[in-house]
């Protein structure tokens, strides 16, 4: 941890570049001395040039331990709802992480047997998973159960290829000067994080922020894909991380994640919470997009609170889900964002929680085929609602307890850690 603490200071020296604090002599016992014979005078020295003044520097907040997998065999008769659910409803999703896993030597016989299944009822299904997969129940780090589950869906904004009165706040793609820093050859406990930074001289310092790329200055021009009619739809659209835009002539455009400017998120309803403006249980999507209308005076100093800031590009509109961080279309109703250093990506997971507003069990299979900047934690979860208005309704309200059992191939040992997922990361950040 020390170590970790240590390498994080040497990054955030090498990313902000060209302030450093001087170093401070250490501190002894004060020992009594004879007095020392004067000195002969010095010959004159230059004039040393001017040291830089730097401000205190911020007390840094030690870094949260590493998740990794905390996996406890379980058996099938603890899922609750297990034999109620329709699991005809989730075999189209299992096949999905199928295409992906099925390259991979411990998901290989499961897979093959799966694309040769056909089945007819959920029965079938519920026999071959407990065939073919071990059951272990997900767990925080102190072996409690709980943790939380919220929504998420795919949005539609409206939106055009030229810029006007009307569609006036663009999407932009990945700017042509931003970096990417990976240190982990030199740092492996930095192997799961993602630098991005940009070069000003011969320094690389970090990336412009959301109120430096917002200020009206337009620094990047020339990158724009779209532009939309409303900056809270086009802010909620980031944090998503895909939606669909539907044009002047009535043609729809899919556009998803495709980087990010570096910064951490911040939620603006946390913000509004801490301001007396809405009561923290009420900062939901609904109720800020609310509030942006009702505040249009000052809706663009809230939404620079969160300095984090997405680049999209334009995805395939093929009428299936957009591509979760797994890179295979995401099912609304199946599929979960989840913590992939915790969960294996592209794993059947049981889900126990409640419909959002109310305590009606929600216990259903889903498959964790996405990721989220702000799903961390070994029992996380964010369930992919689907697309549109209704999806978005309920999504906005989840903010539920849930558990989570994930189902395993028999003969793949239990994981002690997950690698960070190479294909297309479709959310990296999350409400």
């Amino acid at each position: 941890m020390r170590q970790l603490v240590r390498t994080a200071l040497i990054l955030a020296a090498l990313i902000s570049g060209g302030c450093a604090t001087q170093p401070t002599a250490p501190v002894t016992p004060p020992v009594a001395k004879p007095a020392p014979k004067p000195a002969p005078p010095s010959p004159p020295q230059p004039k040393p040039a001017p040291a830089v003044v730097c401000p205190p520097p911020t007390p840094e907040t030690p870094p949260p331990p590493p998740v990794t997998p905390n996996l406890s065999a379980a058996d099938w008769s603890s899922l609750p709802g297990w034999k109620d659910d329709n699991l005809l409803d989730a075999w189209p999703a299992w096949l999905q992480s199928c295409t992906a896993l099925k390259t991979r030597p411990e998901w290989q016989a499961v897979c093959a047997a799966s694309e040769a299944l056909k089945p007819v009822d959920a029965a079938t299904i519920r026999a071959f998973f407990e065939s073919q997969f071990a059951l272990y129940q997900s767990r925080q780090a102190d072996g409690s159960e709980n943790g939380l589950i919220t929504g998420y869906y795919e949005p539609l904004l409206h939106g055009s290829l030229t810029p006007s009165a009307k569609y006036s706040v663009p999407l932009y793609g990945p700017p042509a000067d931003l970096l990417t820093i990976d240190l982990s050859s030199v740092y492996p406990q930095l192997k799961h994080m993602r630098l991005r930074g940009r070069l000003q001289g011969n320094k690389v310092v970090p990336y412009l922020d959301r109120a430096a790329i917002d200020d009206g200055s337009n620094p990047l021009k020339g990158n724009e894909l779209v532009w939309v009619d409303n900056p809270v739809e086009a802010f909620f659209l980031q944090i998503q991380g895909s939606g669909r835009i539907q044009l002047p002539d009535g043609s729809m455009i899919r556009v998803g994640y495709a980087d990010q400017n570096g910064y951490p998120y911040r939620s603006i309803g946390r913000v509004l919470a801490e301001r007396g403006e809405l009561p923290l249980a009420q900062t939901s999507m609904q109720n800020i997009k609310q509030w942006g209308k009702n505040h249009p005076d000052k809706l663009p100093e809230l939404l620079a609170q969160n300095p984090s800031y997405v680049f999209f590009r334009e995805l395939p509109n093929n009428g299936s889900g957009p591509l979760g961080a797994l890179g295979v279309p995401i099912t609304g109703g199946r599929s979960i964002a989840v913590d992939a250093r915790a969960i294996p990506l592209g794993a059947p997971v049981w889900l126990d929680t409640t419909v959002p507003s109310s305590d009606q069990p929600l216990d259903r299979l889903m498959m964790a085929q996405d990721t989220g900047g702000a799903i961390r934690g070994n029992v996380r979860a964010d369930f992919f609602w689907g697309f549109g208005n209704e999806a978005g309704a309920i999504a906005g309200k989840m903010k539920q307890t849930g558990r989570m059992w994930v189902l395993l191939p028999k003969d793949m040992p239990v994981p002690s850690e997950l690698p960070t997922p190479l294909a297309a990361k479709a959310k990296v950040v999350k409400k």
